[in-house]
């Protein structure tokens, strides 16, 4: 176990895709690629970044015990959201934020970041 932040995935100029440190593994915000698809396949686009970030890190979501998901329309979008969200996490799930956004990169409906355990 490293007690120092070291990165476990890709990285740009700005931010690395996920940091190993002390036994967890933390992956940085991950949006869909298709900004046109509806929020259904944007969400699990997202998800499925964050299953690639974290088994590149040797990790995997059942290992995750904190997911951020960032959504711009919270009233119509968050039972779309969870209806693909529990398909993924399966009980006892991680522990959870939810937070309406005024705007995401790209124009995307939905980000999302976890943590997870090595």
């Amino acid at each position: 176990m490293s007690s120092s932040p070291v990165p476990c995935a890709g990285s740009t100029d700005f931010y690395s895709r996920a940091m190993r440190a002390n036994g967890f593994i933390f992956v940085s915000g991950q949006i869909p690629k298709d900004v046109d698809a509806p929020l259904e396949k944007q969400v699990e686009q997202a998800i499925a970044n964050v299953r690639e970030v974290l088994e590149g890190c040797g990790s995997s979501l059942s290992r995750v015990v904190r997911v951020g998901v960032y959504l711009t329309d919270l009233k119509n979008g968050f039972a779309i959201m969870n209806s693909v969200y529990t398909q993924h996490f399966q009980a006892p799930r991680p522990a959870r934020t939810t937070i309406e956004v005024a705007g995401l990169p790209g124009g995307f409906q939905v980000e999302i970041d976890a943590v997870a355990l090595e």
